[in-house]
């Protein structure tokens, strides 16, 4: 069913339909807080936060952006918010995500396709705040440049520039 007809059910009270908003996009709403706070706890509360926000403030979702996109930006919100109570960022590696899984059938050829995601991610952290979630968002979730723009509170260009300079960025420290 299509977020759409989730959203439309999820503002009529369904439990259900929420439900299902939530199942389709907690991971990559977690993966949004984990790259802002880079913590694993602050994240599931800050992804926590932003679906009950979310839900309260359905009734106001015009739709010019996909749901997605939508929840997204106020996870990043939240996660910035974390920041702005606290005064202080808590510096954590995102090892606790896992390694990425290649398809490849070769053992060999995975596990050194897992040790450089690995070492990718943990590159990733060196890079500015903007940077490193436009690459993630861009990647991770396949977002267009327009809805990472909306994301990350920037025009689609700058989103676009963002992603550019973190994806050559994150080449030469792998250098």
């Amino acid at each position: 069913m299509p977020d759409a007809d989730l959203v439309r059910q999820a503002r009529s009270g369904d439990a259900a339909a929420q439900s299902a908003l939530v199942r389709r996009h907690a991971d990559a709403a977690y993966r949004v807080a984990v790259s802002l706070t880079r913590d694993p706890d602050t994240a599931q509360d800050v992804v926590q936060d932003a679906f009950v926000k979310a839900f309260g403030a359905l009734d106001g979702f015009r739709g010019d952006a996909s749901f997605k996109t939508w929840l997204l930006t106020i996870t990043a919100n939240e996660a910035r918010g974390v920041f702005r109570k606290s005064k202080r960022r808590k510096e954590t590696a995102l090892d606790d995500a896992g390694p990425v899984v290649s398809p490849e059938p070769d053992p060999a050829e995975r596990a050194v396709t897992a040790l450089e995601a690995e070492r990718a991610r943990a590159k990733l952290e060196e890079l500015p705040e903007k940077q490193r979630l436009s690459v993630t968002l861009r990647i991770d979730e396949g977002l267009s440049f327009r809805e990472i723009g909306s994301v990350i509170g920037s025009s689609e260009g700058a989103a676009r520039v963002n992603y550019f300079h973190g994806i050559r960025r994150l080449r030469e420290l792998m250098e």
